[in-house]
């Protein structure tokens, strides 16, 4: 399911450090990495203003005492002479919108494969794939997990006792219960928000006409709404109301915008209980056609990488996700991507519920064969029937030394207490493989507030933390938005790593994990993690520290330098 809204090792190669050093020889000498008494430093007590929010995750904490990962620094300072290559990025996900007005030019193109022809040109198996592969097809709302565990197991499970199996079908069995109870929660869970806030929506909905129409303009303060003389008892209700409503109302939205919001959610909840939850719907049988239980079919879906909506509703995540990491940083519209040569792969195998492992798996496959050298992975799920399959394309892309950055998802969960899929370990179990980066989610509070209220955690399944709060990027038909989540960190995180393969093209995967890892700041403030606030940061993820590009450049030239 994707990830957003309220996912090292070793010592570093030696064979390749002479000619790491000399690719850049005319760049200027680089120096000490900074921040070493980080604490220090004077904590921001005003608030961004717009347009330091929309560019915080490039904020560097000693010059703007905001946690961002150095972006701009690094580019000012220690990239503008050097030359660099060319990076494919994979970004497995919902669907993006690739004729958006800041991907121009950053999107992935097959050279191999004639377009529109319905010939598969390059003989890949995937006919037309010009910008990546759909492995949705039209599929978008699905079920979760658990349903189609319930699914495919009621009438061989249901009624029995746990006595009667043995072995591998008692661990069928005891899946099952435990999706039914998850089913159970989940669904008295999203009745009980349905009916707390459909009602409040419908009130909402009128006060703020009412307030539009007495004020006469949209973007109304509070003051004006206090101000106005109500002629009925509604009126005063509505009054009253919008006034009590104010203080939830996020800078930089007006009262619309936070009603607007407020349906959204409520779309969301009845979204959740028509499919999410609907045993029935099956969409992947009756719109792909595909058994998601046979590995040996390879080849479905399309090449519609944007998805079967014409406006591209669902790609809205995709393309956020797409933005963070590549968005045009010198054409001088809306935002700014992480990495400057890259181009972006187009793989869709994320719906509106959750992902299928064959999906997931042949993703992988297919952006690893067709040249990707990162992998963002944007989305989770807590039941995995074919886990192994997943497990293995991860092993394969580390046979061929790409990078899978991933999310840490959004529940403000101890990952190492519970599993989350996609992973490269289950709980303390050693990793399986050298080339899979778990991401958590920053807040641009530097202090207690540090890390995102609803972001996953882990001291050993959790490697960094990246922004990941209120991040402004891309969204479908030329649009931007503020999203967050550790689906907004880990294409962050993505982008440093594009930076150092596309800067520093001999790194390994390996190599760069590490380094991203190892040269990020690090605090020793309690910043906190649900209700409790006493959690020191460096015990929260493998490194203990947030994810900084101006050091990870600097560690990466300085590999080149002395390991020879």
């Amino acid at each position: 399911m994707i990830i957003n809204h309220p996912f090292r090792r070793g010592l570093l190669v030696v064979g390749s450090s002479i000619l790491l050093s000399s690719c850049f020889s005319t760049a200027p000498s680089l120096v000490d990495i900074p921040e070493e008494n980080i604490d220090k430093l004077p904590l921001k007590i005003g608030e961004l203003d717009e347009a330091q929010l929309k560019n915080w995750n490039h904020a560097d904490l000693s010059l703007d005492t905001i946690p961002g990962m150095s972006v701009d620094r690094a580019y000012n300072e220690l990239l503008k002479h050097r030359k660099s290559k060319s990076v494919i990025v994979a970004v497995i996900d919902s669907g993006i919108d690739i004729n958006h007005e800041d991907l121009k030019g950053k999107i992935w193109v097959n050279n191999d494969e004639k377009p529109n022809n319905g010939i598969d040109d390059d003989g890949n198996g995937y006919v037309d794939d010009i910008n990546g592969w759909n492995f949705l097809g039209n599929v978008v709302a699905e079920n979760m997990e658990y349903i189609r565990i319930i699914r495919d197991n009621q009438s061989k499970f249901e009624g029995k006792e746990a006595t009667a199996f043995s072995g591998k079908e008692k661990e069928a069995f005891n899946q099952y219960q435990k999706a039914k109870q998850e089913y159970n929660k989940e669904v008295q869970e999203n009745q009980q928000k349905l009916g707390q806030y459909k009602p409040l929506l419908e009130k909402l909905e009128a006060a703020n006409k009412f307030a539009i129409k007495e004020t006469g303009k949209k973007d109304f303060t509070s003051k004006e709404v206090q101000a106005l003389t109500p002629k009925t008892q509604q009126e005063q209700e509505y009054q009253q109301m919008i006034v009590g409503m104010f203080p939830n109302v996020s800078r930089g939205q007006n009262f619309s915008d936070f009603v607007h919001g407020l349906e959204e959610y409520v779309d969301y909840l009845q979204e959740r209980q028509d499919t999410h939850f609907n045993i029935d719907l099956n969409a992947r049988k009756n719109k792909l056609g595909d058994n998601e239980n046979d590995l040996s079919k390879t080849v479905y879906g399309n090449a519609q990488v944007g998805g079967p909506d014409p406006k591209l509703k669902d790609a809205k995540h995709g393309t956020h996700v797409a933005g963070i990491i590549a968005a045009n940083r010198k054409n001088g519209k809306g935002t700014r991507g992480i990495a400057e040569n890259v181009k972006i792969m187009a793989v869709r195998a994320v719906p509106d519920g959750d992902e299928y492992d064959k999906d997931v798996a042949l993703a992988i496959r297919y952006a690893v064969d067709n040249g990707a050298w990162v992998i963002n992975t944007s989305f989770g799920k807590y039941y995995s029937p074919h886990s192994d399959w997943v497990r293995d394309a991860i092993k394969y892309a580390a046979q061929k030394d790409v990078l899978i950055v991933n999310a840490a998802g959004n529940d403000g969960l101890n990952l190492d207490t519970v599993n989350v899929y996609p992973n490269d370990q289950t709980q303390n179990i050693p990793e399986i493989s050298d080339n899979f980066l778990t991401v958590g989610a920053l807040n641009y509070e530097y202090g207690t507030q540090l890390v995102a209220s609803f972001s996953n955690y882990g001291k050993q399944n959790v490697d960094v933390f990246a922004p990941g709060v209120k991040i402004y990027s891309t969204t479908p038909l030329n649009t931007y938005e503020f999203l967050q989540g550790t689906s907004m960190a880990a294409p962050a995180v993505a982008g440093a790593a594009a930076v150092l393969r596309s800067y520093f093209p001999l790194l390994s995967a390996k190599q760069v994990k590490q380094i991203l890892m190892d040269s990020g700041n690090t605090t020793t403030t309690n910043v906190g993690l649900g209700d409790d606030s006493k959690n020191k940061f460096t015990n929260i993820s493998k490194s203990g520290k947030m994810v900084n590009l101006y050091n990870a450049i600097i560690m990466a030239d300085r590999l080149g330098r002395h390991y020879k």
